[in-house]
């Protein structure tokens, strides 16, 4: 009796003590949003109130967008700089930079104004570490830098620039290469996905997604008790496949074509999301923010829209809350000023349907319903295979879905934060909003949403870092301004935050006076 209450007691505590090495090694934030995409870290404890004083070091990084993974007290992060792929490893204690690798020079891919050449984001698995660049292909070093082999692939057709990071299964490493390339003699696509051996890099099976376009969001492998099932959320479509294989298994659709979120699961269900194509948050939208923008342009204060009030940066909105000189901002326009005034001239005669020279706002507003596909949160069962749309989806919203941010599963709650600096909670057995309220931060959002110690940590593209409260009701905590745009998505081990800005990295690191304090 007292043996079997000894192991009944040591068992759990055993568990989350080798849980909490896992993750104070790094082991717990190896990739893309840490454990299986998750961004999840329940057992860490990062400062929850941020503030000059928890900032414990904060030191310059050449530019990137992919987000730092941890292994064995180093920090791992990819960069450009001067036209070079670069490999960074940090110290995680105090910021010293330990090594960095240039990548083979080879010819730079193009992406857009908003992306980067260095934005997948590194897998570390044991002693080594995972690089993708979209110019390049893959390459593999070990802690110390040392190189041990490299894949070169060629570069996928894509509209924006490759944005997708590699995953772990097994003993393989997972990528996703879609592209806008067709195949010969088709009007199918060259996209495929592939897995290759994280020993050598050697192609253990190859599977072709000829139905899929250019994407930007990273797999994930679905764990339940059918057994384990590669996930990829793609250009109008989330599909599963067998991980060992590559074997479609099933797929649902109602997506639209330009998807970025990663797939996150929870209480035996997936859920998987995409905004309509162009940003919109909801299916029905509000014109107002919309027409607010136009009338920035509005030089005589009429209340209308001429055609010759159409300078500058104007261009039709697709997401108001951006400033309107920002690349994202609306539909883009050529760079030549003859080909420019071309289309500025073909989208005002597209609105201006009684030709009266003007834009009513009610003109305006009958045009904002002309992007593809509609916003969508969706919640996948298990099994099925083929098409499993109208059999496996338990439920959808329509509402607040964010553009480019990863859901986020909780405690029963998906938590989704969109372009506005809007935080929604949904209750993910039956879908329904708990909350839906504005943080601090406004402007775009890119980074995903990561929650530790029962805290959600969100970050603005301005820099805002806001952190809230997990539960049923919105309660925001605190914030703090990194003074500098910032796009990634943090890091986080046992007691540090670990936050990328546009040209340096900080540490948010809870004070050893702390320790022993429960999160407020």
């Amino acid at each position: 009796m007292r043996r079997s209450f000894l192991r009944a007691f040591t068992l759990p505590a055993t568990l989350a003590l080798t849980a909490l090495r896992l993750v104070s090694d790094g082991g717990g934030w190896n990739q893309f949003r840490g454990p299986n995409g998750s961004g999840v870290v329940p057992d860490c404890h990062p400062p929850v109130l941020l503030n000059a004083a928890t900032v414990t070091w904060n030191v310059p990084v050449p530019p990137g967008l992919s987000s730092p993974v941890i292994q064995r007290g180093r920090l791992f992060l990819t960069a450009v700089e001067n036209e070079r792929l670069l490999v960074l490893a940090l110290d995680t204690r105090s910021g010293r930079e330990l090594w960095r690798r240039e990548a083979p020079r080879v010819p730079l891919e193009k992406v857009h104004r908003s992306n980067s050449l260095a934005v997948s984001t590194p897998l570390v698995i044991d002693d080594r570490v995972h690089v993708y660049f979209g110019s390049f292909g893959l390459l593999c070093y070990d802690l110390d830098g040392t190189p041990q082999w490299n894949r070169p692939i060629p570069t996928p057709k894509n509209t924006y620039g490759m944005a997708t990071s590699p995953i772990a299964f097994e003993e393989n490493l997972i990528l996703v290469l879609d592209s806008d390339a067709d195949l010969p003699d088709s009007r199918l696509s060259q996209s495929r996905m592939i897995a290759v051996r994280r020993s050598d890099g050697e192609t253990v099976w190859e599977t072709a997604r000829p139905l899929q376009r250019s994407g930007w969001s990273t797999p994930m492998i679905w764990n339940h008790e059918g057994g384990p099932e590669l996930v990829i959320l793609g250009s109008g479509r989330l599909a599963s496949y067998n991980p060992h294989t590559g074997a479609e298994n099933w797929f649902t659709t109602g997506f639209s074509r330009e998807t970025v979120a990663v797939p996150v699961a929870g209480n035996g269900l997936l859920f998987a999301l995409a905004s309509m194509l162009g940003g919109g948050p909801d299916e029905k939208l509000d014109p107002e923010p919309f027409w607010q923008a136009v009338m920035h342009f509005d030089a005589n204060g009429d209340g209308k829209l001429e055609r010759a009030e159409m300078t500058g940066p104007f261009t039709f909105p697709l997401r108001p809350e951006l400033p309107v000189d920002h690349v994202g901002f609306g539909i883009p326009l050529p760079d030549d000023p003859a080909r420019r005034q071309e289309r500025l001239q073909g989208i005002f005669g597209w609105v201006d349907k009684d030709q009266d020279g003007f834009w009513t706002r009610e003109e305006f507003a009958a045009h904002l319903s002309f992007r593809d596909g509609k916003p969508i949160l969706m919640a996948v069962r298990p099994g099925g295979t083929g098409d499993v749309t109208g059999t496996h989806v338990v439920w959808e919203l329509n509402r607040s879905i964010p553009e480019i941010p990863s859901p986020l599963f909780y405690e029963d709650r998906l938590y989704l934060v969109r372009n506005g600096g809007i935080l929604t909670a949904v209750n993910a057995v039956n879908g329904e909003i708990l909350y839906r309220e504005r943080l601090g931060g406004s402007g775009q959002y890119s980074a995903s949403p990561v929650l530790a110690n029962d805290h959600l940590y969100l970050l603005s593209n301005r820099g805002h870092l806001s952190v809230v409260k997990a539960g049923d009701t919105f309660e925001p905590v605190g914030s703090y301004d990194l003074e500098e745009p910032a796009s990634v998505t943090p890091a986080i081990d046992t007691d540090t935050l670990y936050v990328r800005t546009e040209s340096r990295l900080l540490a948010f690191r809870r004070s050893a006076s702390e320790q022993g304090r429960p999160p407020r």
